[in-house]
């Protein structure tokens, strides 16, 4: 009897076309983790920015300035007023100081308000008007230009005397 010594050309040739196979049907599914992993961090950021909503109409509840069109709330309970927020019928104010105090967000996300929120949502599948703000991490696939932030966003949109509840609008499409 002879001994086989190592793996003849076709075995190793049907090994790869195997390989082959399993590499081109899996590969689609790893490639777009990037886009999911942004699409979830502004899943976060809405939850974060909803339960701060909350947290920011019970102290001006209590405070009696829920039902005011502008007002501005101490959100930490301490005479430092870089914690101070301003409110819209209870609710964050859709400016970039209200909304990084709230939050509690760094130098990677970027926020647009206004104008600029409007340009932020040159596709016109929102709700933008001029008292709305964009928020997008400056790392994401969008540069750090507010009009290519319709691609990958969440869009918020304060109380108002009209819509007593602010919006959360989340534009995944571009992840």
């Amino acid at each position: 009897m002879q001994k086989q010594q190592g793996f003849t050309l076709i075995e190793l040739v049907v090994v790869i076309i195997i390989l082959g196979i399993l590499a081109v049907t899996a590969a689609p599914k790893f490639m777009n983790l990037q886009g999911d992993a942004y699409q979830s961090t502004l899943t976060g950021l809405k939850a974060s920015l909803q339960g701060a909503n909350t947290l920011v109409y019970s102290k001006a509840a209590i405070a009696g300035k829920e039902k005011s069109a502008t007002e501005t709330i101490d959100i930490a309970g301490t005479a430092d007023a870089d914690d101070d927020v301003s409110i819209a019928y209870g609710y964050l104010q859709a400016d970039q100081e209200s909304l990084t105090a709230a939050l509690q967000i760094d130098a990677d996300w970027t926020i647009v308000a206004g104008a600029d929120a409007v340009a932020a949502d040159a596709d016109g599948t929102g709700g933008s008007d001029a008292t709305a703000a964009v928020l997008y991490q400056t790392s994401s696939p969008n540069d750090a230009d507010a009009a290519t932030a319709v691609e990958c966003h969440l869009e918020y949109t304060p109380a108002t005397s009209a819509t007593p509840l602010p919006t959360y609008t989340l534009k995944t499409d571009g992840c």
